[in-house]
């Protein structure tokens, strides 16, 4: 009789804890990445009474409830964050915790410090690869990842200049058509370089000439780059050919103190011309040019894939990081420590780390955050269930009460 007690007791314990944990999953209803938490009971051994076939077991109730993370993907939700990601199938994004600690989170609410590092929610430093002169290298070891708030990015020289254009093939001989291209140089001072075509006497010859602003220059006059291009009978360039190499352009001593401009101007794309003469206007289609002014960083995004993206305010676009992501073959074993992070365990498999889309790691999902995966209807259910489990077996106390108040009273 006295173990009718002991084991509702053990029953009303693990209730008690059952309850505990679905109070749990409610609470985080809301909470970005939170995985639902379930309960497993198991028995207690058994004790026989009698031998053989006809011996009778008595168990000894239930024991503490073993609590699993269901680490089921949750629904995405689009956010207009910037720095918000998701990660749709696998994997963990990685942090540096409290005393240097790697840290687990499904939890992509990202944001920026006063350092210019990237940071999770609690505050904890986002693991990942910084990109060095332009190059990002995923194979090397982890780091914080830092993003250059605030910072000037340097201006870069032109080297190389295009243009597409067509030149009238109808046009009388003398014709001329101008056309000016923005160049930068060592200082990010801009210059216009203008390309003055002639057309010659001689039939598919147009004379170029190429200048700068005298202001432009320290010692004025600047000398014009000069030549000539030929078009065979179908308007298409014959000389310079595409085996030569790329038309010259020096600018130097320049007035601002800037180091000398060497320009090529290839009139090329691969093996294809990009100037024509053809019986149409002259006119340009298109221009590049690889230098820029120095400027400022603007904003700073995260890219689908998880590419930390910065966005300068002359409109271009600098990958400076990349996300890690951390593949655990048993995610259930992962202790979580608070603020939506977990920490591997003794029964924890070794975290294979890298890019999003390899290994087995799902993807980063730009501007979307992951939703917590409580249903709240199975909640409910199973709190109905625990209590029903409690009432039934603190019935079962009563009832043994009620028995040894009897057994004592036959003694009277």
């Amino acid at each position: 009789m006295f173990t009718a007690f002991s084991t509702a007791l053990s029953a009303l314990t693990a209730d008690s804890e059952a309850i505990n944990v679905v109070g749990n999953n409610l609470a985080n209803l809301n909470t970005t990445g939170y995985k639902d938490v379930s309960v497993s009971f198991h028995d207690i051994v058994s004790q026989a009474l009698g031998s053989g076939l006809g011996s009778t077991q008595v168990g000894f109730g239930v024991g503490k409830p073993i609590t699993l993370s269901q680490f089921t993907q949750g629904a995405l939700q689009a956010t207009s964050g910037p720095l918000d990601a998701a990660i749709q199938g696998n994997g963990f994004f990685v942090v540096n915790g409290p005393n240097n600690a790697t840290q687990f989170t499904r939890d992509g609410t990202f944001q920026v410090n006063s350092s210019g590092d990237l940071i999770d929610a609690s505050g904890e430093t986002v693991q990942g690869w910084n990109s060095v002169n332009g190059v990002l290298n995923s194979n090397g070891a982890l780091t914080n990842i830092v993003v250059p708030v605030g910072t000037i990015s340097a201006p870069v020289a032109t080297t190389s200049t295009s243009m597409s254009l067509n030149l009238d093939a109808s046009g009388a001989t003398g014709d001329t058509f101008s056309q000016s291209l923005t160049v930068y140089d060592s200082l990010g001072v801009s210059h216009q370089v203008t390309t003055t075509f002639t057309k010659d006497a001689t039939i598919g010859q147009w004379d170029y000439s190429i200048s700068v602003p005298d202001a432009d220059v320290a010692n004025p006059p600047y000398a014009p780059v000069t030549g000539s291009i030929t078009f065979d009978s179908n308007g298409v360039l014959l000389t310079p050919a595409p085996t030569d190499p790329p038309i010259a352009i020096p600018i130097t001593g320049l007035a601002d103190g800037a180091s000398d401009l060497n320009i090529n101007w290839s009139l090329y794309k691969g093996t294809t011309p990009t100037v024509t003469q053809f019986a149409q206007p002259s006119a340009l289609s298109a221009e590049t040019q690889n230098g820029s002014a120095a400027v400022q960083l603007s904003t700073v995004a995260i890219g689908t894939g998880g590419q930390v993206l910065a966005d300068y305010t002359d409109g271009s676009q600098q990958v400076v990081g990349q996300l890690a992501l951390a593949e655990i073959s048993n995610p259930s074993t992962l202790t979580a420590v608070g603020d939506n992070d977990y920490q591997i365990s003794g029964a924890t498999s070794a975290p294979a780390i890298g890019t999003a889309s390899t290994g087995g790691r799902g993807t980063i999902v730009a501007g979307s955050l992951e939703s917590s995966t409580v249903d709240i209807a199975t909640e409910f259910t199973n709190l109905i269930v625990f209590q029903r489990a409690y009432e039934a077996n603190a019935k079962v106390i009563t009832t043994a009460d009620q028995m040894s108040q009897d057994t004592i009273a036959l003694k009277t």
